[in-house]
């Protein structure tokens, strides 16, 4: 296995889907139906936020998504999100994905978002992934690396533990919950330096 930055315009497609596997119980109320989610991922997916992993033979397996201040692995404005689901439906579903903004600060690198291909699960991706981002942070000069994960996925919360990172808060969703389908979200840090 083996980790690059980055995808080719033709994985698109194949990004946005595991993105979608991944995320879409989560944003499914807010960016589905699945045929119009998938049409504004692979429009708003920035490769240069993105850490792959592949398979010797060059199959993407996984996706490390990060955040700076010149973007994030899924952006998309406005007028992208407008291209999708036409302007009345993109102003409701901005405003809402606003909701689940985290922001990046200047202590900590943000990871925004780890997905591995279904049949690759358990097989170390998102640990070398993880790794990769720990590299990355390292490199921009960072000594955290911080992520949230929610509480409906303790898969995912047992593997950052397993990889060093601990629960530093903890955010209710309130009434939210009715629109993202989690009771709450919990911030984990990891120290890299």
């Amino acid at each position: 296995m083996k980790i690059e930055h980055g995808f080719g315009d033709a994985e698109r497609a194949e990004v946005a889907e595991m993105y979608w596997e991944a995320f879409g119980p989560k944003l499914g109320r807010v960016l589905g139906p699945r045929r119009r989610a998938l049409a504004f991922l692979r429009d708003a997916l920035d490769p240069r936020h993105a850490l792959c992993a592949r398979a010797a033979d060059g199959r993407l397996l996984g996706v490390a998504g990060f955040k700076t201040r010149q973007g994030a692995l899924v952006g998309g404005d406005l007028a992208a999100m407008s291209r999708s689901y036409g302007p009345v439906g993109a102003l409701w579903r901005v405003a809402l994905l606003a909701l689940l903004e985290r922001d990046v600060d200047n202590e900590r690198f943000l990871m925004d978002g780890l997905f591995v291909h279904a049949a690759a699960r358990g097989c170390g991706v998102g640990s070398r992934l993880l790794e990769a981002i720990a590299q990355e942070a390292r490199a921009r000069g960072y000594r955290e690396v911080r992520l949230d994960v929610i509480d409906e996925n303790p898969r995912a919360r047992a593997l950052y533990e397993r990889r060093g990172f601990r629960a530093v808060a903890r955010q209710r969703s309130g009434p939210l919950r009715a629109v993202f389908g989690f009771r709450a979200a919990t911030t984990m840090v990891r120290r890299i330096g």
